[in-house]
Formats: structure tokens, C-alpha cells, sequence
């Protein structure tokens, strides 16, 4: 499979590069540096792109069976959630010119949703340095579902906390908005899997998805 990847060199694009060609998958590994992400060989092709240029989106995801974004909003201090949703309006643009046919997001957990009508984001002991990200990832799926001549998309939403770890291969995945039962972390490896699986299947069109360990 044709796998067209942005974001490849961040934290969790690079585990999700390094699982799909793992797998046997060609991976175009999408960035502004055109880096190599750590550790991969000859299935993973860098190549020089901007998310937020909807012509060179639209010319890389040309030949793609299916495109993958790990996406992360800005981090210098200013408030993420405009630029952040203008990035996807963008990207999702070029996806669309180019025709692929399908998307899968890495989203944020922040807008899980603890008990109805209230989000994670929403509880008093959530950080306060990480608010805007977590809304900002809020919005890009406000907006995805809010846009039905889109392409399909999946969006996959990891547990509170995800960073680097071990490569299990055992996790729960969730469908829809509510968080799992006492979901508290993911390591990016099992993210990754869950996430290339998707690629794999397409079994969850406009829908979202979250990802925890096991209980």
C-alpha cells in the first residue's frame, strides 16, 4: 500500500512510519525538513512538503491509496487554534484536489468526553499549558464532521498521556467520543499500531476513534 505520511519526523509520525513499513508499506515520509525519520530504511521515502501549501499536499497524495497526518499545532507560545484549524482546512483541501481517497488524523484526547457533556479539557485539574492545543485538536474535528464534501477521514484520538514506550501490541480502541474506562496512557508504539490498522482497513469512515492500554 501507498502510504503518504505528513508530519513524519515528530514523535508519533516517525512510530507510525516505522510501523507501516514494518509492515511491508511504502511510505512517502512528509515534512518542511524532508528529514529521514529515525531508524527507517528503504520502505520510507523523505520528501519535502508543506501541510499548509494545498498545491504540494494535492501533487504528493496524487498516487496515495491513503494518506496519514500527525500534524501538531504551533508551540511558540501564541494561541494554537486558528492557525491550527486553518492548517487543516488547507491540508484537507489538497487532499481533496489530489484525490486521494481517504485520511486518517492523529487527533488529541482533550475533547473525550468524561461524563455527558463534559470534556476532558473541561475538568478543573486539567493543565492549564495544555489547553489550547487540546482545543485547537477540538476544532479540526469540528470541523471535519462539520464538512461533508471532505474525503473520508478517521480520526484517532490517543489516551491522556502518549509518549515513547513499548511496542505491546495490546491495547483497547474505542469508537466515538467517550473515553475509555480508566484510559490514562498510551505509549506512541501501540498508538502506531492501532493507527496503521486503520490504515489498513478503512473500517471506521467519519468516525473517531481513541486508543488506551489495557486495563
Amino acid at each position: 500500500m501507498e502510504i503518504v505520511l505528513f508530519g513524519a519526523t515528530g514523535m508519533v509520525g516517525s512510530r507510525i512510519a516505522a510501523e507501516a513499513a514494518a509492515r511491508g508499506h511504502t511510505v512517502t515520509a512528509v515534512s518542511r525538513s524532508g528529514g529521514q525519520p529515525d531508524g527507517e530504511g528503504v520502505q520510507v521515502s523523505p520528501a519535502v512538503g508543506d501541510a499548509a501549501n494545498p498545491a504540494q499536499v494535492a501533487e504528493l497524495v496524487k498516487n496515495a491509496d491513503v494518506v496519514a497526518a500527525a500534524l501538531v499545532p504551533p508551540r511558540d507560545g501564541s494561541d494554537p487554534r486558528a492557525p491550527f484549524a486553518q492548517l487543516y482546512a488547507d491540508f484537507m483541501a489538497g487532499v481533496r484536489d489530489g484525490g486521494a481517497p481517504r485520511t486518517v488524523i492523529v487527533g488529541g484526547a482533550g475533547t473525550l468526553l468524561v461524563a455527558p457533556g463534559t470534556r476532558l479539557v473541561d475538568l478543573p485539574d486539567f493543565p492549564a499549558m495544555y489547553k489550547p492545543e487540546a482545543l485547537a485538536h477540538g476544532d479540526v474535528l469540528d470541523a471535519l464532521r462539520a464538512d461533508p464534501t471532505l474525503p473520508t477521514w478517521t480520526y484517532i484520538s490517543p489516551a491522556p498521556e502518549v509518549g515513547p514506550g513499548e511496542r505491546t501490541g495490546s491495547f483497547r480502541l474505542g469508537v466515538g467520543d467517550e473515553i475509555l474506562p480508566d484510559a490514562s496512557s498510551i505509549s506512541a508504539e501501540d498508538y502506531a499500531v492501532a493507527f496503521v490498522d486503520e490504515l489498513e482497513s478503512g473500517a471506521h469512515p467519519r468516525e473517531r476513534l481513541s486508543v488506551a492500554q489495557t486495563a
